[in-house]
């Protein structure tokens, strides 16, 4: 069995009992931690039924979470009091151990919630992972997804890789590779979207456009493969212009043009948040120089401008 992210072995997620030895007489603790992701480069529905899927970005932003078992009580506690989706995951995770034990889950994020950077998914995976480490459970991507999928649609998040992913069945559909590192100047239009309530609007794509989309991914998969980062841009940006019939993002045409005026690469846009981003290749020799000038015109626009930086694996990027 292949070593799992946690340091452990992945077992088969369809393993009936969780692998797990009596409780410690003190608490043990576990830390892990999960990516985020500026909103999408790709989002849509593919043809064929439950075809919902999207295509991550990752970016060097974390959630750490920290979770340490209590023997003496069954009672689970989180901080924040209000990452609510975090304290059902461990409650369903503790339910599943042969004995009783409760604990204390730490979630400390760098990713802005209801934005689009799929921070809800960060919290999710983190915590999963620092509970097997603390119980000395595996946990693997698909048992993970086979928590996940009952709390709320998910990003990929437990993949090291631009991944195209179902998010609303929480399953992995094709991994892309990895990109070189890219910079994204973001602005944030303002507001939350609740991810739930956002994935039960019914998708108004025609058949033509569900094709569209399986070309728009085919085309992704083929830049990611070649390092194609230009191509790369003007999928998320077709992707962007496509969302605007279910999520209009006010700015958008003003960012396309800021993309253009600054030489950047494509917009991005979290297409169930409230973020837009021009990426901007980091080996760009002019890269500085186009950062400047995107902030610039992004800060009048919509007078708030963050920058990110996307994350690559591997040994070849």
């Amino acid at each position: 069995m292949a070593p799992s992210r946690n340091g452990l072995k992945d077992e088969s997620a369809t393993t009936a009992a969780l692998r797990y030895a009596a409780p410690p007489r003190r608490g043990t603790t576990g830390v892990s931690t999960a990516f985020g992701t500026f909103g999408e480069l790709l989002q849509g529905v593919l043809p064929g039924p439950g075809g919902d899927f999207l295509v991550t970005l990752p970016i060097a932003r974390w959630t750490v979470a920290t979770f340490r078992t209590d023997p003496t009580s069954r009672a689970v506690r989180v901080f924040p009091e209000h990452k609510h989706k975090a304290a059902r995951l461990i409650s369903m995770i503790m339910e599943d151990l042969p004995v009783p034990l409760g604990g204390f889950l730490t979630l400390d994020s760098a990713l802005p919630e209801g934005k689009g950077l799929a921070s809800s998914s960060a919290d999710l995976v983190a915590t999963a992972r620092a509970a097997g480490n603390a119980l000395g459970l595996a946990m693997p991507p698909r048992r993970i997804e086979s928590y996940l999928g009952r709390i709320e649609p998910t990003d990929g998040v437990l993949y090291d890789s631009v991944v195209a992913y179902h998010h609303r069945r929480v399953r992995l559909h094709r991994t892309l590779g990895s990109l070189r590192p890219m910079t994204v100047v973001g602005i944030d239009e303002g507001g939350t979207v609740d991810t739930v309530e956002f994935n039960r609007i019914p998708k108004p794509f025609s058949a033509a456009e569900h094709r569209e989309y399986a070309r728009l991914l085919d085309s992704l998969a083929a830049a990611v493969e070649s390092g194609d980062l230009g191509r790369v841009g003007a999928v998320a940006t077709r992707s962007a212009v496509m969302n605007q019939a279910l999520r209009p993002k006010r700015t958008l045409e003003r960012m396309i043009a800021i993309c253009e005026e600054t030489g950047g690469l494509g917009v991005v846009a979290a297409h169930s948040g409230t973020s837009l981003g021009v990426l901007i290749d980091n080996a760009d020799t002019d890269r500085s120089h186009k950062i400047v000038r995107a902030v610039q015109a992004c800060s009048a626009l919509a007078g708030n401008v963050t920058t990110y930086r996307t994350l690559s694996f591997g040994p070849d990027r």
